[in-house]
C-alpha cells in the first residue's frame, strides 16, 4: 500500500480543545461503512501498486475535512474556524496532488449574507497554521512543487476556491488571492454572482463584463479556472474567453443523469476542444445513471466511460469530491439551510446513503484506478486519467 509520511499528528493538537476552540465529536474512523473490494488478482494488485508508486496520482477535488458525527452539529461546526483535517486518511490515500478548497463554501452555507472576504483570509490562515505543524501534506504554489510530492512521500495540496463570489467587483482581489496561494478558482458556485450565472439559475446570462476581466487576470497570473458549478452558457463563455484550457474539477454527463449539476455534451466537448480536463465526480447522489440508480463506483465509472467516448481519454480525470464522515448528512444540512437541492433536481431517485466503493479519499482514487485495471484499460490510459492529463495542462498554466 502506497502511504504518505504520517507521524500521528491530528489537527490543532498544539491547542487545547474547549479552551482555544470548541470541540466536537468527529467521524474520525476510516471504516465508517463496510469495506469494499474489487477483488483484484495478484497481477492486478501489482499493476495498481506500480501505478500508485511510479505515476502521478491527482485528485481534482477531494477533502481532508472531517464531518461531525451528529447531524445537529454539522452547521455549527462548519461555522467554526478550527475545522479538522484528516491527515492520517490523506496519508493512507496515496494521492500525490489534491485540489483542496478547505471547505471555503462553509461560510456561504452558514451565513445568509454569503461568503465574506475576511472569511476566506481567516480560513486560509488558520488552515495554513495547522498544516505548518505536520509533515503529511504541504502547500503547492508552482508546478515544480507538484512534481516533488511523490519523491517526498507527501501530498501536495493545491489551494482552491469553489467560487469567485468573494471578489464582488474588485479585480485586484484575484491577485491578492494568488498571493495567499490560491491556484484554482471556480467562476461561480450554484447561484449567480458578479461574474456569471450558477447552475441553478433559471436564466443564464453568461459571463459578465467583470467576469471577462477576471478570466483575463487569472490567465495572466497563472491560476486554473474551474467551471464545475457554472451554468451552461456561462461555462461556454468562460471556455471561449480563456486563453488557457479550463477545468471541470468535479462533474459528470447530463446525458446519463439529467440534473443541472451534470454537464451537457456541447459544454463537455467545448471544454475538451480547448484542451481542458473533466474530473469525474462521486459526491453522493450526483453521478447516478438510469442503468445504475444506486450510487456506486459502477454508476460513477459509467460517467467516466461516457466522457472517454465523447471527448477522449486525454481530457478525463478523477475529481471524486469525497469527505471523511457522512457526506449525505452534510449535503442535507446544506440543502436545508439554502432551501434547495441544486445537485439533485431533475430526476427521481432513491437516495443512496453513501457511494459504494468511493466513500472517502482513502479509497476513492485508488478504487477508480482499480476499476480501470479490472476493465483491462492499458497502463498508458490509466496513467493519463489518474494524473498525467491534469499534470500536462497544469504545466502550461502554473508558473
Amino acid at each position: 500500500m502506497n502511504m504518505k509520511h504520517y507521524e500521528g499528528y491530528t489537527s490543532f493538537s498544539y491547542l487545547k480543545g474547549n479552551k482555544d476552540y470548541k470541540q466536537y465529536n468527529l467521524a474520525t474512523e476510516l471504516d465508517r461503512i463496510p469495506a469494499y473490494s474489487l477483488h483484484l488478482t495478484v497481477e492486478e494488485e501489482n499493476k495498481l501498486n506500480e501505478i500508485m508508486n511510479e505515476k502521478p496520482i491527482v485528485s481534482l477535488r477531494d477533502h481532508g475535512f472531517i464531518v461531525p458525527e451528529k447531524y445537529e452539529d454539522i452547521l455549527p461546526y462548519c461555522g467554526e474556524l478550527h475545522t479538522f483535517f484528516h491527515y492520517e486518511g490523506i496519508a493512507k490515500s496515496g494521492i500525490d496532488i489534491i485540489f483542496e478548497n478547505f471547505m471555503d463554501g462553509i461560510s456561504t452555507i452558514t451565513s445568509k449574507n454569503g461568503l465574506k472576504w475576511d472569511d476566506v483570509i481567516y480560513l486560509l490562515g488558520m488552515r495554513y497554521a495547522d498544516i505548518q505543524r505536520q509533515s503529511t501534506v504541504f502547500i503547492a504554489r508552482t508546478y515544480n512543487d507538484l512534481t516533488k510530492a511523490k519523491q517526498l512521500k507527501q501530498t501536495a495540496l493545491l489551494p482552491s476556491l469553489e467560487a469567485a463570489s468573494i471578489l464582488e467587483n474588485e479585480l485586484d482581489r484575484v491577485d491578492i488571492l494568488y498571493g495567499f496561494g490560491i491556484r484554482c478558482m471556480g467562476i461561480t458556485y450554484n447561484e449567480a454572482n458578479t461574474l456569471g450565472s450558477g447552475l441553478i439559475e433559471q436564466r443564464d446570462g453568461g459571463l459578465t463584463n467583470f467576469g471577462r476581466r477576471v478570466v483575463e487576470r487569472m490567465n495572466t497570473l497563472g491560476m486554473i479556472i474551474d467551471i464545475s458549478h457554472c451554468g451552461d452558457q456561462t461555462s461556454l463563455d468562460v471556455i471561449a474567453e480563456s486563453r488557457d484550457p479550463v477545468f471541470m474539477t468535479h462533474a459528470g454527463a447530463r446525458a446519463l443523469w439529467n440534473t443541472p449539476r451534470m454537464k451537457p455534451d456541447n459544454v463537455l466537448q467545448a471544454c475538451a476542444e480547448k484542451g481542458g480536463i473533466i474530473g469525474v465526480c462521486a459526491a453522493p447522489n450526483t453521478t447516478l445513471t438510469r442503468r445504475s440508480p444506486k450510487h456506486s463506483i459502477q454508476s460513477v465509472m459509467e460517467h467516466f466511460e461516457y466522457l472517454v467516448d465523447l471527448v477522449g481519454i486525454n481530457h478525463v480525470g478523477f475529481g471524486p469530491d469525497t469527505f471523511f464522515g457522512d457526506h449525505v448528512a452534510l449535503q442535507h444540512a446544506f440543502d436545508d439551510i439554502l432551501g434547495i437541492s441544486a445537485s439533485h433536481s431533475g430526476e427521481e431517485f432513491k437516495e443512496s446513503l453513501y457511494v459504494e466503493g468511493l466513500e472517502n479519499p482513502v479509497e476513492a482514487v485508488r478504487n477508480m484506478i482499480s476499476w480501470m485495471i479490472k476493465q483491462n484499460y492499458s497502463i498508458e490510459d490509466i496513467t493519463k486519467a489518474s494524473g498525467q492529463n491534469a499534470m500536462k495542462v497544469m504545466k502550461k498554466i502554473l508558473v
